[in-house]
């Protein structure tokens, strides 16, 4: 099951056969102790369409979550950006515990077709294409969707303690375009593929599959429950394996595309901008 979230409301897809849900919520979806058949017994079929261009991001009081160094790929890179403090990122990708951190709360989050922001005042920017977690209130994994975890790598490699402002800002986010419900793991040959064009010409193509990850998503979430309650459940980014080389940062007016199949792709267009701008995108 694949639910929209649409401005005239949720649709639910299923096998190219659409659906709406009575008393639908997000909240109600990630609280229930088995979502899929919670919203099964409110479906009633509304016939063939197509999801819109735009669309709102599938969540409502669900806190969005991130894993970091994940990949190997994200371990070299954040080495190389913070050249004094390099061993720290080493040091996290061989330990137990994993890196966590907290990303960004409904109003910093936009959806696919809308706008995603980076910093004016960091000078190398770059998208983080993700799979993300959808995770219901008692921390058991149900679906999956499409996440870009904004990064400012200049103000993080200045200092890993600025790790927040480097990722936590209005626009620094994007869900989508859809979530998807399922039984069980994507299977680990699942690839993530991260294109992004400017002025009509692909300037950066690269991908990963998911069993580049170091970690696994059961790892992951049973640490971000650890002493931590979500009774709106939550989502929890699993890291990038897929970085440009460090002579690549985003610009306004990019448009950057995230595929994971069977998710479908997410979609955001970058701007510069004050927080009010992200908001009204």
């Amino acid at each position: 099951m694949k639910v929209y979230c649409t401005a005239a409301g949720v649709s639910i897809c299923i096998e190219r056969r659409w659906f709406h849900a009575a008393n639908f919520t997000f909240n109600g979806l990630f609280r229930a102790r088995d979502p899929n058949q919670w919203l099964r017994s409110r479906l009633g079929e509304c016939g063939t369409r197509d999801p819109p261009e735009q669309l709102d991001p599938p969540l409502e009081s669900q806190e969005v979550w991130a894993a970091g160094v994940t990949y190997l790929r994200s371990r070299e890179a954040r080495m190389e950006e913070s050249e004094r403090e390099a061993d720290i990122y080493d040091r996290v990708y061989r330990a137990e515990r994993p890196e966590l951190f907290f990303k960004a709360t409904r109003h910093r989050v936009v959806g696919h077709g809308g706008k995603v922001r980076i910093r004016a005042d960091s000078r190398w920017n770059v998208p983080e294409a993700e799979l993300a977690l959808a995770v219901n209130s008692e921390g058991r994994v149900f679906g999956y969707t499409i996440g870009n975890d904004m990064s400012s790598r200049s103000i993080e490699g200045d200092n890993p303690l600025y790790l927040p402002q480097a990722k936590i800002y209005d626009g620094s986010c994007a869900l989508g375009p859809c979530l998807m419900l399922m039984e069980g793991p994507l299977a680990q040959s699942t690839e993530i593929v991260l294109r992004i064009m400017r002025d009509g010409d692909e300037v950066f193509r690269g991908s990963t599959r998911l069993s580049q990850m170091q970690r696994t998503a059961e790892e992951l979430v049973g640490y971000l429950f650890r002493d931590n309650t979500f009774p709106d459940g939550c989502y929890l980014l699993t890291g990038t394996g897929i970085v440009p080389e460090n002579d690549f940062t985003l610009a306004p007016g990019d448009e950057i595309a995230i595929t994971i199949e069977p998710i479908g792709t997410l979609g955001n267009r970058v701007i510069v901008g004050s927080p009010a701008t992200a908001r009204r995108g």
